[in-house]
């Protein structure tokens, strides 16, 4: 590529224009229908409830426990998939990557299965070491991680992918070691893009439900996250899951804005060049 950015159009064609609006309009209608009906009277008493304090919280700490986890685990796995010529690399790929497109609760099965005291894993966990993973606050994490790595680890491959390797040759070439220059070269490099996917991860996660739920359980204070605070209230009182609907939205929408133009944009002007 040559590196050339391109420019807006001065006037799109009346059909792409019309195209683009509604497309825009599928996601921005939903958000301002939140707005319009949320009940802002009581605003300040229910965002000040323990319940919905104590599930925002939990929230927040496994979500960012988990996008912590999935960057241990989903780097080294993009640089598997990216960097080696290991036998079975698509099949890999694509079965770390299929938690995207499994149904929340079939993924909230799978664990169970796996990890549940009866598991194929979790059987051996209780007997060795005693522990049950199950409705517990690691289960919540575990979770946000099957579901939520898969972004991390797409993200991660691309860059990796599309890196200039020269530069880790003449690293190389002037005595680094691997280690060195995938901690020195590589992961400066890919920085942007890699901090892009932690923070679709941290998303994804924190707006984890039908896993959740499945595997974890909803338990106050141990497993009962802001999604499914909301998703109790909305059983009960809808005007309370509105807002905490917006609660959400709100928290994502910020740090999403916050982070366009230094992050995203960068790792979208990476790809480009």
């Amino acid at each position: 590529m040559n590196g050339r950015r391109t420019r807006p159009t001065a006037r799109p064609p009346a059909i792409l224009l019309a195209a683009g609006v509604v497309g825009a309009l599928v996601f921005v209608a939903p958000l301002v229908a939140l707005v319009v009906r949320a009940p802002w009277r009581s605003s300040f008493d229910i965002v000040g409830e323990g319940p919905v304090r104590t599930a925002l919280w939990l929230s927040l700490t496994t979500s960012i426990t988990a996008t912590a986890l999935s960057i241990v685990l989903g780097v080294p796995l993009a640089w598997l998939l990216a960097r080696t010529s290991l036998p079975g690399r698509g099949v890999v790929r694509a079965v770390c990557t299929l938690s995207m497109v499994l149904p929340p609760v079939v993924a909230g099965v799978a664990l169970f299965l796996a990890l549940g005291r009866r598991g194929v894993l979790g059987e051996w966990l209780d007997r060795w070491f005693g522990v049950s993973l199950p409705f517990t606050t690691p289960a919540v994490v575990l979770a946000q991680v099957f579901v939520a790595m898969p972004f991390l680890v797409l993200t991660v491959e691309a860059a990796l992918r599309q890196l200039d390797v020269r530069y880790e040759d003449a690293a190389r070439t002037l005595g680094g070691r691997e280690l060195y220059v995938f901690r020195r070269v590589t992961l400066p490099a890919i920085r942007p893009a890699l901090v892009a996917g932690a923070v679709l991860t941290w998303a994804r996660a924190l707006g984890e439900f039908g896993a959740t739920i499945t595997f974890a359980g909803s338990f106050p204070g141990t497993t009962r996250t802001m999604p499914l605070e909301t998703y109790l209230a909305l059983e009960n009182d809808p005007d309370r899951a509105v807002l905490l609907s917006l609660v959400l939205v709100t928290v994502s929408f910020v740090v999403l804005y916050a982070l366009r133009d230094r992050w995203l944009g960068a790792a979208l002007r990476g790809a480009s060049t």
